[in-house]
């Protein structure tokens, strides 16, 4: 493992329409892992959900997980509950970057948190650029990535939805989709 002071730290975003967002991220979560890297993953959306790759990631000594979330906010009976849930999700967030213990962080699902305007996308890009350590790489999820936030980023992945099984009435499945 490159040694931290020699590492160049990637922005990575990954957005759009299409599957494979978080699954792409998650991907880098266990690659990391496996190459010893010191992981944290935080969700912004799912709440307490039981995932597949949560359920992985609790074999691994080096990963940390949180899946702090109200649940799908498209269900939501309570904006301004989520609202306040994203926030706090957000500054819990900026501690455990600023606090350098991590090699890699995945923020899953806060591009949707810009989309929703409940996080600006000016305050992540600003976060980002002056308080990220310079040898952490980071992962940001979600549809609706800020345009601050692709301007920064050193990498940007826009999935593209063709077709997808859920529109055709198939709902999610499991090991695929969670």
């Amino acid at each position: 493992m490159k040694a931290r002071d020699k590492r160049q730290g990637l922005t990575l975003v990954h957005t759009g329409d299409g599957k494979g967002k978080s699954s792409s991220a998650f991907g880098v979560v266990f690659r990391a892992a496996g190459s010893g890297f010191n992981v944290l993953v935080i969700q912004y959306i799912k709440g307490k959900w039981k995932t597949g790759e949560s359920r992985a990631a609790e074999k691994f000594d080096n990963i940390e997980w949180h899946s702090l979330g109200d649940g799908f906010t498209w269900d939501t009976q309570n904006p301004e509950q989520d609202r306040k849930t994203s926030r706090d999700i957000w500054e819990f967030s900026k501690e455990k970057i600023r606090s350098g213990n991590y090699d890699l962080v995945v923020l899953d699902e806060i591009n949707y948190c810009c989309g929703y305007d409940w996080i600006s996308g000016e305050e992540i890009a600003s976060f980002i650029q002056d308080e990220k350590p310079h040898w952490m790489h980071l992962i940001l999820t979600g549809r609706n990535a800020a345009p601050e936030v692709v301007t920064i980023a050193d990498t940007v992945t826009e999935m593209k939805m063709i077709k997808h099984a859920y529109s055709q009435g198939i709902k999610a499945q499991q090991g695929v989709e969670f």
